[in-house]
């Protein structure tokens, strides 16, 4: 076959394009907090696009790929915070655990950890927050103070009573 046909890639971008970040199939439900984070990262993207192309104007090029992944990172971003579906966890009932909650949990051995349960974009372990489709969501779900729940783990299953629920007025 003649390579005459064949394009080449540019210099410095992806051979076959940035790949878009994956959606989630589950409902996109966010606390008021996960919303404003939303908002928030969809204005520093926006920003930071319009930053690159002034800069591309001004020297009359762009970093190779650099506004690609912006782009990618904004049409994400925008899809979630469009489709994101509030849960306020004040509206939560108080005595199970709901989307929102805070609960302390004691594992087995006797060491307490505190969790809230979030979306899918605003969970970050080292705060506390997961989201509510993990395997320790899935167990804390629906349980009451005093119930013992199974996380399953790949680690292996552990036992966690839960001490306390709570939502924030935020």
């Amino acid at each position: 076959m003649s390579r005459a046909f064949v394009k080449e890639p540019d210099e410095g971008t992806p051979d076959e394009g940035l790949p878009e970040r994956q959606i989630s199939d589950h409902p996109n439900y966010v606390t008021p907090a996960g919303q404003r984070q939303l908002k928030q990262k969809v204005g520093e993207l926006e920003q930071r696009r319009l930053e690159l192309l002034a800069a591309a104007e001004d020297n009359g090029a762009l970093a190779p790929g650099q506004l690609d992944y912006v782009d990618r990172d904004l049409r994400y971003f925008t899809r979630r915070f469009e489709t994101a579906i509030i849960v306020e966890p004040q509206r939560q009932p108080r005595r199970i655990v709901k989307f929102g909650a805070t609960v302390t949990v004691i594992e087995q051995g006797g060491g307490g950890r505190t969790f809230t349960i979030v979306g899918e974009d605003e969970a970050d372990l080292r705060a506390g927050k997961i989201s509510y489709v993990s395997p320790l969501a899935e167990a804390l779900l629906d349980a009451r103070v005093g119930a013992t729940v199974l996380w399953r783990r790949p680690a292996g299953n552990r036992e966690l009573t839960i001490e306390a629920i709570d939502y924030s007025d935020e």
